[in-house]
């Protein structure tokens, strides 16, 4: 009979690699629940309507990679290819934005999809940890939050990723900056698919990496010369305020992002030991979404950092987060009765807040001082009958080798005091 594997672009996260995973989205989310950020979950799949309208029919994301499917009530769903719409649309669904203080500031962690082409750092499913702060137009809400992924970063040990910022406009200075745009491609050699973006969104084309296109648009028009007053004084006062915080950031005028809801604000975490696929996260501003998908007008601003990417940037720089064994006690019971006995010790243990194991299968000595090691346990546990007899355990250090016999009854007690 054939066994099965994870479906083609997908990943297994096991142990060890996966307590590196753990650690990664542990460090994201500390700075955010540091800040007022509410932990937030959404289902796996939602309406298809709310990423059509919301991430925009013109994506890739929509148009190619997203996983659509009907139930078999008839209901047009998809796997969800991205956080932000979801979190907004369980906002709205809440009227979290009547209770009391806006913005609504929350932060999730969860599984995505796309129907990508595989490649190193670029999976059908990926992992992803996100912040949005929901219900107010305030340039301190976009630096916070670009301050609060500088933190997590630098919290892991990360130093050679780069921010990268930029302004789309808004719905007054956008649409002239558009127009100009759209005259400016309707003069290039593009094919079929592209002119077709070009039509829907034209910002989405100067994000193209294919090389043939990017010759073609030098000299197109820059968006920072069609920004409004308004517009302009909004990013430079982000500018500062992040610069203030001793945060370094490049502007870069061709930035865009995949999403047709950004507005304003947008940037990009990037790491050049990642090859191709160098964004580890991103986000920005999305005054509009709220409305295009049915609800009230809620100025918003938000991230999601891939853990997959961010993992590998750790790698990329050599970083070794130091994780500490998972197990702290590992027990060897010799015998029925040490077994009976050692293993009451080991639910004390756990009880009294120590990480404990137990040597599970009635190895022997020998089979089992080998799972002990390999547990990574500090400390080893090991009673036979003639130690029970004389009402004591051999407690082992497993890093300098050392043994002592210690009173059965102070076991928990001798325990805690070696790991402190």
């Amino acid at each position: 009979m054939a066994t099965f594997q994870a479906p083609k672009g997908t990943y297994d996260l096991i142990p060890p690699v996966s307590v590196k995973y753990l650690a990664v989205r542990e460090a994201i989310a500390a700075p955010l629940r540091n800040s007022g950020y509410g932990y937030i979950e959404t289902p796996g799949f939602e309406d298809v309507g709310l990423f059509a309208r919301g991430v925009g029919e013109s994506t890739d994301i929509v148009s190619k990679e997203m996983y659509a499917f009907e139930t078999k009530g008839g209901d047009q769903l998809a796997l969800r290819p991205e956080g932000t719409a979801s979190v907004l649309r369980a906002a709205l669904e809440a009227s979290l934005h009547k209770k009391g203080n806006l913005p609504v500031k929350l932060w999730y962690s969860g599984s995505y999809y796309r129907y990508e082409k595989p490649q190193k750092g670029r999976y059908r499913h990926f992992s992803q940890v996100g912040a949005e702060a929901i219900g107010a137009e305030d340039p301190a809400l976009d630096a916070e939050l670009i301050i609060l992924a500088d933190q997590a970063y630098r919290s892991l040990g990360l130093r050679n990723f780069r921010i990268l910022l930029n302004s789309l406009g808004d719905k007054e200075c956008r649409p002239v900056y558009r127009e100009a745009l759209q005259s400016f491609l309707s003069g290039l050699d593009l094919d079929e698919e592209t002119v077709r973006r070009a039509e829907i969104n034209p910002l989405r084309v100067l994000d193209d990496k294919r090389t043939d296109v990017q010759k073609q648009l030098v000299g197109a028009p820059a968006l920072r010369d069609y920004l409004c007053d308004a517009c302009k004084a909004y990013h430079e006062e982000v500018r500062t305020l992040v610069t203030a915080a001793g945060v370094a950031f490049e502007d870069d005028e061709k930035l865009v992002r995949g999403l047709d809801y950004y507005t304003r604000t947008t940037f990009e975490f990037v790491h050049d030991g990642l090859g191709s696929q160098s964004a580890v996260g991103g986000g920005g501003r999305y005054d509009g979404l709220s409305e295009m998908i049915g609800g009230p007008a809620l100025p918003s601003v938000g991230w999601a950092l891939g853990v997959d990417r961010t993992v590998l940037a750790l790698e990329a720089e050599g970083i070794d987060l130091g994780i500490p064994a998972a197990t702290s006690v590992f027990a060897v019971a010799l015998g029925e009765e040490a077994r009976r006995v050692l293993f009451g010790k080991v639910t004390e243990l756990r009880r009294a807040g120590v990480a404990a194991d137990f040597s599970y299968g009635g190895k022997g000595l020998k089979g089992s001082m080998k799972d002990a090691n390999r547990s990574g346990a500090r400390l080893t546990v090991v009673a036979g009958e003639r130690d029970l007899a004389e009402g004591v355990v051999q407690l082992k250090d497993m890093e300098s080798g050392e043994q002592a016999p210690v009173a059965l009854a102070d076991l928990v007690d001798a325990v805690r005091a070696r790991l402190a």
